[in-house]
């Protein structure tokens, strides 16, 4: 197969995955580019017993990680010839994750699609980077850092104690409810009509999260989780 296959290296698969994987289906993936997001990206997906084909073309990185993902190879996914000797055309998913090197990122991504991987995602370092792969018609575009400064300013200038937003301008908060909501059963306070929210769970003081219903009294302290649109659930965030 070439030079590029000779810091390949397999393990036995991991008892975990054989306990819980599901019938029929895959649960293999393969991840291109072992940096700091492809490598952490792969070891949680190995932790949860599935099983991962690490790839990167510095082989002193692949050694680093070749003791705890399933199979790891050194290798230049720019050539499709690769890809296809590495068997990543018969995986149902892939991730690219290189994302400085915009060139590599765009030709794997093509390479991918080419081969007919059926579920790819592709790190992004901008708006630009990630628009580019969209129109090539990658199936899922990840801006890591982007989105995580999204976040933190969402948590830093507003009263959420934390912050998720989804592609469809959709969001769910974490944040302590706001008077206007307390004392009264969450269906008489008519905070969807009004705010055009939903409150979906609630926590006590030293108590687990609790699904939320139109009967659940909200107290002064309690902390809510909130779904709705974004500029929705910011504006009713900033009332607590």
């Amino acid at each position: 197969m070439g030079n590029y296959l000779r810091h390949l290296r397999r393990r036995r698969p991991k008892r975990l995955a054989d306990q819980y994987a599901r019938p029929g289906r895959d649960q293999r993936v393969a991840v291109i580019g072992l940096g700091r997001f492809g490598s952490s990206l792969a070891h949680e997906l190995t932790r949860r017993g599935w099983d991962v084909l690490g790839i990167d073309a510095d082989a002193h990185v692949v050694q680093q990680h070749s003791d705890t993902l399933t199979h790891a190879a050194s290798a230049d996914c720019t050539d499709p010839e690769v890809l296809r000797q590495l068997g990543v055309h018969e995986f149902s998913r892939a991730v690219v994750g290189i994302g400085t090197e915009i060139e590599a990122s765009i030709l794997i991504s093509s390479n991918l699609l080419e081969a007919g991987v059926p579920n790819i995602w592709a790190k992004a370092i901008s708006r630009q980077h990630g628009q580019i792969l969209e129109r090539l018609g990658v199936h899922h575009v990840v801006l890591p850092e982007h989105e995580m400064g999204e976040r933190v300013a969402h948590l830093v200038t507003g009263r959420m104690l934390d912050f998720i937003e989804f592609d469809d301008d959709y969001a769910l908060v974490k944040t302590v409810v706001p008077d206007i909501a307390t004392g009264v059963p969450l269906g008489q306070s008519r905070v969807r009509s009004k705010f055009g929210i939903t409150v979906v769970g609630i926590k006590r003081p030293g108590q687990d999260f609790t699904h939320a219903t139109a009967e659940t009294v909200v107290e002064r302290g309690d902390v809510i989780i909130v779904t709705g649109k974004t500029q929705a659930v910011e504006a009713f965030a900033e009332l607590s």
